[in-house]
């Protein structure tokens, strides 16, 4: 459920789209600003406030260019180089620095969370796909934790992680799942390969990509097979009064919550279900369910470590040079196909299109 909000392409030099994403989109958030509780209204109306503010910024930020990032001093390559700051519930980014690459653990659980879900996002990238950080290049990863006052997002805003602690009654802190961190650094990964464009079925694509990766993350931090894993993304971000067990399930799109404040998870596991909208994008966000349902299916299909095989296919399409900026679910389908090795793999690819209704031919 991460919501990206796109520049226009022409006003950046590096030819990336950039973006600003956060995990809560505002459809979640408007909703909750008209709920009855004045609380739950009030914490949801300041982060949309923050966030609308933060997407500006962004935008300034491609007007303008963003400075270039070079390695600092103490950086090796094939190495993570992390640096975590604590904004004291206040706004101002990036905040005070409170621990560094290699610095030890401090007293704060929620710092802690956020350095070890960044190296965990390195450590898959690198070690299953050799992949040198989000651009692949050694990129820094930096964050920031305590944003804002009872802020209820997480977002990635082209050049770092920023996390809010929630407001106790919807949303839990933000650094609590690591799927939720992948999720986001994700998001810079595909900015710097196939640059999905942020609307229809190439934004649900995009959020997919997000959801897939950031579930691989956690299932190779925990060492789970594809049968072990919960295929959920954001269990344990939901406070205990929300009817719910996470933000999306990709093993059953659809069943993550149906909460009186926050409704029914409305997204689709096939395209007889696919919802035609000009909210949310084109929908970014409901139907990326119907890619990430394809997912689970062929790692279930493949078994063992969804990582090495199943991630291994969506990587290499993600990366290959070949997937459209404006690529649809079939486009998207028949490349993961022809990347996949003849055989056992190929077929289950297929299968794995063919029940959620996508066209691989």
């Amino acid at each position: 459920m991460t919501q990206c909000h796109i520049a226009a392409m022409t006003a950046n030099p590096t030819g990336f789209e950039p973006v600003f994403c956060t995990i809560v989109p505002p459809i979640v958030l408007d909703k909750l600003a008209q709920s009855s509780d004045p609380a739950l209204a009030k914490a949801a109306r300041r982060t949309l406030q923050r966030d609308a503010y933060e997407r500006t910024q962004r935008r300034l930020t491609t007007v303008i260019g963003a400075p270039s990032v070079a390695a600092p001093r103490g950086a090796v390559e094939g190495k993570p180089y992390r640096t975590i700051h604590d904004a004291k519930n206040k706004t101002e980014l990036p905040g005070r620095k409170v621990r560094g690459e290699s610095d030890k653990p401090g007293k704060d659980a929620t710092v802690n969370r956020a350095h070890s879900g960044l190296g965990a996002t390195f450590e898959l990238f690198l070690k299953q796909y050799e992949r040198d950080s989000i651009d692949g290049h050694g990129l820094p990863l930096n964050a920031t934790v305590h944003y804002g006052e009872e802020y209820g997002n997480a977002f990635w805003n082209g050049e770092q992680m920023v996390f809010g602690d929630g407001d106790g009654e919807i949303f839990l802190d933000f650094t609590i799942p690591v799927d939720v961190i992948g999720h986001e650094l994700t998001h810079g990964v595909v900015q710097y390969t196939a640059n999905l464009t942020y609307f229809g079925q190439p934004g649900a694509l995009n959020e997919s990509m997000a959801d897939v990766f950031g579930s691989l993350i956690k299932q190779y931090t925990l060492g789970q097979t594809a049968a072990e894993a919960d295929w959920l993304i954001g269990a344990g971000l939901l406070a205990p009064r929300v009817t719910g067990k996470a933000l999306r399930s990709m093993k059953d799109p659809g069943s993550a919550y149906d909460d009186d404040v926050l409704g029914k998870d409305p997204q689709p596991k096939d395209m007889e279900h696919y919802v035609r909208t000009g909210r949310d994008n084109g929908g970014v966000h409901i139907n990326s369910g119907i890619p990430n349902h394809a997912f689970y299916l062929l790692a279930e299909s493949l078994g063992g470590h969804a990582w090495e095989r199943a991630g291994k296919i969506w990587y290499d399409v993600l990366t290959g040079g070949q997937l459209a900026q404006d690529a649809s679910f079939a486009d998207f389908a028949k490349l993961t196909v022809a990347a996949a090795p003849e055989g056992e793999q190929r077929e289950a690819v297929q299968k794995a299109w063919s029940q959620t209704g996508v066209p691989t031919t």
